[in-house]
């Protein structure tokens, strides 16, 4: 098992965060929470991995982390033991114990501080805006979880960081759960214009909880897309949304069309097959806004 290591760096942040906010890596994936999983310590390794393998960085602590060091492949090598501890696209990035779980929500405040120059005392609603419109995290807690645990997500999803909670999560009674139907609920200022702009459900929840590992891998991808991603970015990460559906769905999801902003966001090994159910669906292109949800960091208002 890899040690815990801590806080994230200041210089690791310089390094990822330009990446991390323009969608060139997919996001970053927090596997936190209690080891009492509905199928044993198994899936949580094998989320890990697949998303390692994606290039997206996996931040792990707590019970979590020490599952993962569990589970053995073919050759008896653990996860650590296969993938990087660097906080970098790929990595598997164990910071400590559970309480240490405040490292992971702090690496997210360090993108906006660091690299977006935002003031953090006295100043959380800009620091949560940052996150919610330009982070692409996404936290995971796949065991039932003690008051402790949830409350700990309590705070990630009040940073604008959404929570996936597993079969157990029901019994908390509490989900923040967006409705794609409602297309008000998706709206932002641009920051450039002043402009009131759709950019669809990104992210679409906030605290939800899934039924299996697949269903829960699928809604990763999706929930790490945010409305500043780029065109490039935005196209890396619908290629694992894509790509994750098709092999544990069987299809291509539905919604699909609400993630598209322009044909530039479409992968490009799949751009005629998507094109065609764009066009099937009445899809109409949108811009890519400068967003935010404070109208106090409107720039120039239009």
């Amino acid at each position: 098992m890899r040690t815990g290591r801590g806080a994230i760096q200041d210089v690791e942040i310089r390094n990822v965060g330009g990446p991390i906010v323009m969608g060139e890596i997919p996001g970053v994936v927090a596997l936190v929470g209690c080891s009492n999983y509905p199928k044993g310590v198994k899936e949580v390794a094998e989320i890990a991995v697949e998303f390692a393998k994606r290039h997206y960085i996996v931040l792990t602590s707590g019970c979590a982390a020490m599952s993962i060091a569990a589970v053995k492949d073919e050759e008896g090598k653990s996860p650590y033991e296969n993938y990087p501890g660097t906080f970098d696209a790929g990595g598997i990035v164990n910071v400590g114990s559970c309480v240490s779980n405040a490292h992971i929500a702090g690496a997210a405040i360090k993108i906006a501080s660091i690299f977006a120059k935002r003031r953090l005392r006295g100043n959380y609603e800009e620091i949560a805006d940052y996150i919610l419109n330009r982070v692409g995290a996404v936290g995971v807690g796949w065991g039932a979880m003690s008051q402790k645990a949830a409350s700990i997500a309590s705070g990630f999803w009040r940073l604008g960081i959404p929570v996936i909670v597993g079969p157990h999560g029901s019994k908390y009674r509490r989900m923040l759960l967006g409705r794609q139907d409602l297309a008000e609920d998706w709206y932002v200022h641009d920051a450039r214009s002043g402009r009131r702009i759709y950019v669809g459900p990104v992210p679409e929840h906030l605290f939800c909880a899934v039924e299996t590992k697949e269903e829960a891998m699928v809604l990763m991808a999706k929930l790490c897309m945010r409305p500043n991603d780029t065109s490039k970015g935005r196209s890396i990460k619908l290629t694992h949304y894509i790509d994750l559906s098709r092999r544990l769905y069987g299809s291509i999801p539905d919604d699909l069309p609400l993630f598209v902003r322009t044909l530039a966001d479409v992968p490009i090994t799949m751009k005629d097959e998507i094109v065609n159910i764009l066009n099937s669906k009445g899809w109409k292109e949108n811009v890519i806004p400068d967003p935010t949800l404070l109208p106090k960091l409107i720039r120039e208002r239009g």
